[in-house]
């Protein structure tokens, strides 16, 4: 049949349809390398299939008292919270000095990998890799065409927590950081607004989702993911990246 009639794939967000910005079709990688002035992006809808994704939350939500299925995360208080016993992932709820006050982040976090990372005046102390976070990791090291060393791994309860704008930009992570970014449960927007400027990108992160970030992106734009009240359900992000200190 003639390829007159074969649609264009197009990635499911608008992308500015003016000079700089593009976006091709990479049938190997089955995604979307998608390019913006200064940045690089490839964006895989269905990376991780459901088999693999569900059992990526359940086994990062595993634990000793609560079904990680139905659980409430949001109506356990704080003391109760710190008492449950994960079996896979050592989530801890860190806290930030703000305006002198001690101010705990608004989702719960945990660090893997081989390197310590400090951002926002919070060092954060590797704990060693297990089989689960080597598979994603060497899955995407792969398409990433690099070899992360360590991974932020954040869990939003629900549309309540969230991330502010930010850029990975810490001296650590090089000048032109690639940064691989996995989505695991709830679809959540991840919005990218360029510096100094009003234009916005908003990219939907669905079950399985992946995101490479790459070129001048950390130095020109900023990424956050904002409350989404209507959201009710868990989500699990996992940054990768390559740490590079000499200790």
């Amino acid at each position: 049949m003639s390829d007159l009639f074969a649609t264009e794939k197009i990635p499911p967000f608008e992308i500015p349809k003016k000079e700089g910005y593009s976006s091709k079709w990479n049938d190997k990688l089955k995604g979307f390398d998608i390019k913006i002035p200064h940045g690089k992006i490839l964006y895989a809808e269905h990376f991780f299939n459901k088999k693999i994704s569900d059992r990526s939350i359940e086994y990062f939500l595993e634990n000793n008292s609560n079904d990680w299925r139905v659980a409430d995360w949001r109506n356990l208080d704080r003391e109760k919270l710190s008492n449950v016993r994960f079996k896979n992932i050592d989530w801890q709820h860190d806290k930030l000095k703000m305006y002198g006050k001690e101010v705990f982040l608004p989702r719960y976090s945990a660090w893997y990998g081989d390197k310590p990372y400090t951002y926002s005046g919070l060092t954060l102390q590797p704990k060693p890799w297990d089989k689960r976070l080597l598979y994603i990791k060497n899955a995407i090291d792969k398409i990433a065409k690099v070899r992360f060393n360590s991974v932020l791994m954040n869990w939003y309860r629900d549309g309540e927590d969230y991330m502010n704008w930010h850029a990975d930009d810490e001296p650590e992570l090089g000048k032109n950081p690639v940064i691989g970014s996995v989505n695991f449960g709830e679809i959540r927007d991840f919005i990218i607004r360029k510096n100094g400027s009003l234009e916005k990108i908003t990219i939907p992160l669905k079950h399985g989702t992946l995101l490479v970030m790459g070129g001048e992106l950390q130095h020109f734009w900023q990424h956050c993911i904002p409350k989404r009240k209507k959201s009710k359900q868990a989500r699990l992000n996992l940054t990768f990246r390559i740490i590079n200190t000499t200790d």
